[in-house]
């Protein structure tokens, strides 16, 4: 059993959240040999969840998924916290560390309401606040008008069904833990790429706290830690934001990591391509390919990407 006891398991209170909590969770006890009570669940309501109305790149960014954890795990009020790693902003705390990434799950997009992105009805309505999406689908379908749709899947689902939009999308990772498979229709990765740590479960500590580390090293998966940590390099070296609208895929993850990666311009009227391939754990690499996307990049985009400066 831990030691104190339970450890304590910080968690946003959407119900995907909990659902990556309890997976976390099961790992830990799996790993260990500990019964569910030695792991404490400890919800907290996140300042994304509570604004809905807005885009997030409006209201503050990613931080706005992670503060209040961030706040619980330097006061002591837990342990460690579990993050989905594409919502985690790509600069942290020096007090916290990323202690593992389990096993990564699905990283494709799931469009709603029509079987491809060709298949959408001319002129479509397609709600998402995600830059990413909005930004390649426009620069697929421009002549498909986006507005905005955020909230948890059930929400999402909701406003299509009352008819706010004839599309939307959604991460298959996360209907997947919601046992929700068969839902929408998933998009190929040779043609509509993922946002960054998509489908990856993160789970940080402070970084001093040498049991915690220990007790999380158990469940992290080499691999989808190795894409992740190229991933968020590539992001932290073209120096995007919110507003920034990339998208990428990793492959590989033992031994050598390829990335493909475009930048979009936010109306999708511009793109730029890359691809790089390293040893995993070689930060170069991603900065490389970042460097790369910059200098061919048009104004339209490179504006958009505090590297490009």
């Amino acid at each position: 059993m831990p030691d104190p006891m339970p450890f304590r398991l910080g968690t946003r209170r959407s119900p995907l959240a909990l659902a990556q909590a309890e997976e976390t969770r099961a790992r830990l006890c799996a790993a260990h040999g500990w019964e569910e009570s030695a792991v404490e669940l400890v919800p907290v309501v996140a300042s994304g969840d509570r604004v809905q109305d807005r885009p997030l790149a409006e209201i503050g960014g990613k931080a706005l998924w992670t503060k209040e954890l961030d706040g619980w795990l330097a006061e002591g009020r837990i342990d460690a916290a579990v993050h989905s790693m594409k919502d985690v902003e790509t600069l942290r705390p020096a007090e916290i560390a990323l202690a593992a990434v389990l096993p990564r799950a699905d990283v494709r997009d799931l469009l709603i309401g029509a079987p491809s992105i060709n298949a959408l009805p001319e002129g479509a309505v397609v709600g998402t606040s995600a830059p990413r999406r909005a930004a390649q689908l426009l620069h697929a379908r421009p002549d498909c008008r986006v507005v905005t749709f955020r909230g948890n899947v059930d929400t999402r689902l909701a406003r299509l069904a009352a008819g706010e939009a004839d599309a939307t999308f959604l991460a298959a990772a996360g209907l997947e833990r919601l046992g929700r498979k068969g839902v929408g229709h998933a998009l190929s990765l040779d043609e509509w790429l993922s946002a960054p740590s998509q489908g990856a479960i993160g789970i940080e500590c402070r970084a001093d706290d040498a049991q915690a580390h220990e007790w999380l090293a158990a469940i992290g998966h080499a691999p989808s830690r190795a894409q992740v940590d190229a991933e968020r390099a590539l992001l932290a070296a073209l120096g995007g934001n919110c507003h920034s609208p990339i998208a990428v895929v990793s492959d590989g993850g033992e031994g050598e990591i390829a990335l493909r990666a475009a930048l979009f311009s936010p109306d999708g009227a511009e793109r730029v391509d890359g691809t790089a391939t390293f040893h995993a754990g070689d930060e170069e690499g991603p900065r490389r390919l970042a460097h790369d996307l910059l200098a061919r990049a048009v104004p339209a985009i490179a504006v958009h990407f505090m590297g490009a400066r």
